[in-house]
């Protein structure tokens, strides 16, 4: 899948095309639906599948101080739009200058002028150029205008439309299970593996810690059951910790992972310091408890990491 970064990137003469435009922020079923739709009718059209996304998020620039967390990262989002059959993705720096086209100027610079779009792909609820003021009549006239066809993805019909939203809320709540339900894979975080205080590995359970700047919505406080992948695509069953640690005093929001299988000689041989983890979340066990003491809190991580190999197996 090719990815450009500026229109500039995009060849000369490209086209034709079906495109489609979104955030796409989780990627989740109802995303991918669309992009599915791209896909078949770029094939059955001899033509190239491609979308269209903003980085950042148009909710960043608009409203910083009540943007919603973004439920992934561009480059985890990136990769998951390769596994849809794309054959190209574009992403476009959103601006405040950027935001200023009408919806007349955005469609013709990007879809007609630079794609070649001989089809565009868009939902019921599509929203375009200055203030959202192009709506999906809009697109439906541009396209008589400017010649090419528009597809509309019906999702109606359903007791809730898949949406980011379903996702966040999910996540808030600590419901990894319905959040992989509405992404249709498993909810990741991924982040830099850093030195912790150590107190797991004084407890026996050497954890690998993330740094603060991990991507990915951090779900709610709890002990998960999941997935850990190094840097060369090693996946691990892993114990999830994320939050304070009551037990202890003084100990800020973590999230930590407990490799369930991991090779006890040599220790370096599984050094994951300064590697790029990945994290993804299967189901929860439990939330945050302070415990009595360290001897209280290694009998429930035993149990937990039996619980985990459980769900895991």
């Amino acid at each position: 899948m090719q990815i450009w970064n500026s229109l500039a990137q995009v060849p000369d003469g490209y086209g034709p095309s079906v495109v489609t435009l979104g955030n796409f922020d989780g990627l989740h079923l109802g995303h991918q639906e669309v992009l599915g739709v791209v896909r078949d009718v770029a094939a059955a059209k001899g033509a190239r599948a491609v979308a269209l996304t903003f980085d950042p998020h148009p909710a960043q620039v608009h409203r910083p101080e009540s943007a919603p967390a973004q439920i992934m990262g561009l480059a985890a989002k990136l990769d998951a739009m390769a596994e849809t059959g794309l054959d190209a993705v574009v992403v476009l720096e959103y601006t405040l200058d950027f935001a200023q086209q009408s919806p007349e100027e955005f469609v013709k610079n990007v879809f007609v002028d630079a794609l070649g779009a001989g089809t565009v792909v868009v939902g019921h609820d599509v929203r375009f150029g200055r203030g959202n003021s192009g709506d999906l009549a809009t697109m439906v006239e541009l396209g008589t205008q400017l010649g090419f066809d528009v597809v509309v993805v019906d999702d109606k019909g359903r007791d809730r439309r898949w949406s980011s939203t379903w996702v966040r809320e999910a996540l808030v709540n600590g419901d990894v299970a319905m959040a992989a339900e509405v992404l249709g894979r498993h909810h990741r975080v991924c982040g830099e593996v850093v030195h912790g205080a150590a107190r797991g590995r004084a407890l026996g359970f050497p954890t690998a810690n993330l740094a603060d700047d991990a991507t990915g919505i951090i779900p709610a406080d709890g002990i998960y059951a999941g997935w850990l992948t190094d840097l060369n695509g090693k996946v691990w069953p892993a114990a999830i910790s994320i939050g304070s640690n009551p037990t202890f005093a003084g100990v800020s929001r973590q999230v930590e992972a407990f490799v369930l299988d991991r090779p006890e000689e040599p220790v370096e041989a599984f050094d994951l310091y300064g590697q790029q983890v990945c994290l993804d979340f299967v189901d929860r066990l439990r939330g945050m408890v302070a415990y009595t003491g360290p001897e209280a809190l290694i009998a429930q991580m035993r149990l937990d990491v039996e619980q985990c190999r459980g769900i895991l197996a």
